[in-house]
């Protein structure tokens, strides 16, 4: 797309917009995303607070911070499935697609899990925006290719490692079939983007409850888990009204450390026992979603 000021798609209130209705009459659609994520230990990683480090000033290898990250793949994402499958929750995971060169026993574990696939980037030692140009279409198209090899199906959604883009990015993911995006984070339900006279939903996404925010923000265990379920009620309570979308973002390596894992577990228990809320994945929103409200009528 070219520069704007605006994103590419209309300001529309949240008050303005009709109610949407899930299945069964649920209020909330919640939705879970695993990011099951590879770091190159030749590349640079981020630093204690997840920032990044500027690649002149990197330490190559940083291996405390890579080792934490391995953590999560060697260890704690067996945790996370175990507590998920539990509580009958499926996973959307946003997948670098290098972890399934390295690490197919992931893939295949999730697919006996029937968690989804989303498109995560490469890796997350590489964000699409600290790339030439001309190697983001590139690099994109591997992604999809790489994780339709490995799964049998190409993804449908997006979520940029780092939840980066160019001007760019939407086209290319369009290009190459993508369906559904979750960069955006600034909506508690879903709308619709034209690229280019091409309908991309935004998917609710957050950086509210997301894991990220314990190493970022310092926040306790306990902090987190309250962030959680007050996130929840509120959107519980106004899914009365029109429905809502709740993410629930994890990293294995965070929420998956012995210390923290009980949490996730009261959680998805907290959540689960009310009435009407639809646990569900990212694709089976973009399908219902579409469906019910296309996107020649679901505009201002």
């Amino acid at each position: 797309m070219q520069p704007r000021p605006y994103g590419p798609f209309p300001y529309w209130p949240a008050p303005k917009r009709p109610p949407i209705k899930w299945p069964n009459g649920a209020r909330l659609a919640f939705w879970v995303i695993p990011n099951i994520e590879f770091f190159d230990l030749r590349e640079s990683m981020p630093g204690d607070n997840n920032e990044r480090i500027p690649k002149d000033r990197a330490k190559i290898p940083f291996v405390y911070s890579w080792a934490h990250r391995d953590y999560g793949n060697r260890v704690a994402v067996w945790r996370v499935m175990d507590v998920m499958k539990r509580h009958g929750v499926r996973g959307t995971v946003a997948l670098n697609s290098e972890i399934c060169i390295h690490h197919p026993e992931i893939i295949s574990a999730c697919q006996a899990l029937d968690w989804e696939f989303m498109g995560h980037g490469r890796t997350n030692a590489v964000r699409l925006n600290e790339m030439p140009p001309e190697e983001e279409p590139k690099a994109i198209a591997e992604v999809f290719n790489t994780i339709k090899r490995a799964t049998g199906k190409a993804p449908r959604g997006w979520l940029g490692s780092g939840l980066a883009e160019t001007w760019n990015t939407l086209d290319h993911l369009v290009d190459n079939g993508c369906k559904y995006i979750c960069d955006w984070v600034n909506d508690d339900q879903p709308y619709y983007m034209d690229i280019g006279g091409r309908p991309l939903l935004s998917m609710p996404y957050s950086w509210e409850t997301n894991d990220v925010l314990i190493k970022s923000d310092k926040l306790t265990t306990d902090a987190f888990e309250s962030i959680c379920k007050r996130q929840f009620d509120v959107l519980y309570r106004e899914g009365e009204q029109t429905g809502k979308v709740m993410a629930l973002c994890l990293h294995p390596f965070v929420i998956g450390v012995p210390h923290r894992i009980d949490m996730l577990d009261r959680v998805l228990e907290y959540v689960c026992k009310h009435a009407g809320v639809w646990v569900t994945t990212g694709g089976e929103i973009h399908d219902y979603f579409v469906q019910h409200y296309p996107s020649d009528t679901y505009k201002p």
